[in-house]
Formats: structure tokens, sequence, C-alpha cells
């Protein structure tokens, strides 16, 4: 069983192991491996079929919130009993972050998102500037039109994931940012002055994009935090997505009150 989930997190799979912590059963496991294309694929039983089948169904949607935690049961997957107790682990993809422009910006947002756990994609038509050597922490650069990249793994964004396009070259940003709204992924954002903003959106209508859409755009991009450094500005644009991931109104926790985390629904603290 444990091959299986090596197996599947080395090819970027999703999988939930599940393990009964009380009651009947207990220490017995269940692996449920995630496919878009096709059922669950299981492993192992929690000891009755009914049980195993309401499980698989729970752990796909705690999987597609991020969250692990404990859930309970009647013997047979009855809702309200706690007969049994199950942890739920899910192992999931980090998430994605698509960079576009090689610019001098790139390289301080990549080293913030790969603390925050995302896997970093830098892409640049140009050549010489989307080099290994001017951003070696990045997991891949592309080199390649914007707008290619995302028609080719747009499908399998989600809400987790982030596109932030730093060129503020119409030419560039205008393709990709039509083909981003397209998809699922959580966050776009745009870099560039307010004129520069208020122009491409111009373009971003020309080419057929609607005002509902234009909502999901953050541009300019990052919060207001008085940023001047490309350091700085990374931080700025990461802490607008958390919060656009949270739901948050960025504010200072001083000004605000009730709980400072996020909590999931089923009680546990998000991560």
């Amino acid at each position: 069983m444990f091959d299986e989930l090596a197996r599947a997190l080395r090819e970027r799979g999703r999988a939930s192991l599940v393990t009964v912590v009380d009651g009947i059963a207990t220490g017995a496991k269940l692996l449920i491996r995630f496919d878009e294309e096709r059922e669950p694929l299981t492993s192992g039983t929690l000891g009755d079929a009914d049980l195993d089948r309401v499980v698989v169904r729970d752990a796909l949607g705690e999987l597609a919130a991020g969250r692990s935690g404990v859930r309970h049961y009647g013997p047979q997957g009855q809702a309200g009993e706690d007969a049994v107790s199950v942890f739920i682990e899910s192992f999931a993809p980090p998430p994605e972050m698509l960079i576009f422009g090689a610019v001098d910006f790139t390289k301080a947002l990549v080293r913030v998102a790969k603390v925050l756990g995302y896997r970093v994609t830098v892409c640049d038509a140009r050549e010489v500037f989307a080099t290994e050597q001017r951003f070696p922490d990045a997991d891949e650069i592309v080199v390649d039109w914007p707008h290619r990249l995302v028609q080719r793994v747009g499908a399998a964004l989600g809400p987790a994931d982030a596109i932030c396009v730093l060129t503020h070259d119409h030419k560039f940003d205008v393709p990709a940012i039509i083909e981003a709204l397209g998809t699922e992924v959580g966050y776009i954002g745009a870099m560039g002055s307010r004129r520069t903003a208020a122009e491409r959106e111009r373009r971003l209508i020309e080419d057929g994009a609607t005002a509902g859409q234009l909502q999901r755009l953050m541009a300019p991009i990052g919060l207001d935090i008085g940023a001047r450094t490309p350091e700085e500005t990374a931080i700025a644009i990461c802490a607008e997505i958390v919060a656009k991931r949270t739901g948050r109104e960025p504010s200072s926790l001083r000004a605000t009150t009730g709980p400072i985390h996020v909590v999931a629904p089923s009680g546990e603290r998000a991560p």
C-alpha cells in the first residue's frame, strides 16, 4: 500500500490514506488514488464495504479542499454517529504558480513562492532572458509565449494555483490573461502602473473579456504595503494571493477582531 502511495506521489498524483483511529477495526487502512478521468482506485479496507464507499466520497471532498482531519461514522458509514473514527490524510501535488516574464522582479517572486510551497514555472518567449542561470530556484523554465503555456496546462489549474503576469507588455500580457480567464485558476495578477492596467483592461475587453471576468484580474498586482524593492513586491504579491485564497479582506490584525486563523469546516485550523 505504501509503495502504491509513493508511486502516486512521484507521478504527481492525488491520493488519500485513511486509517481507523478509534472503534471497530482500529488500525485498518484504505488507500484511495484519485484520477480525473476514471473512478477512484482503492487498496485495503476499513472493514466494511459501505463504510469504504462513504469514506471514499468524503476523502475526495477533503482532498479538494486541501485538508486532512478526523471524521466519525456509524459501522456502515452512517452520518451523525461515532462508532468509527477515521483519520483522512490528503496528499495532493503542491500548488502551481506560473510567472510570465523573466524580469527583475521574477527572481524574488520565485524565492518567496517556493517558501510558501509552490511549484514555480517561469515562462518568457525571449530565450536570452528565460534561463536557469537567472532563475535557479524555479522548478521549470519555459521558453514560449505565455498564452501557449496556459493552453497546454490551463485545464489542470485550480483554486489553489496562481498566475502572475510581470511582463507589462501588452503583446504578451493580453493573450495570456485571456487564456487564464478561461481556467479555474484561483489567482490572476498583472504587474504595471495604473495607466498600464487601464490600457490593458481596454485591450482585454476588445479581445472579448467581460466585465465579470475582469473582476478576477488583480491589477496592479499585490497589496498596497508600500513595497519598493523586488523582495518587498514579491511579499506584497504573495500576501494578496493568500488573502484571495482564504477569502480575507486584507487588514492589520490590530484593527480586526475575531479568530486570527482560518478555521476549516471540520474544526481543524487550515494551514
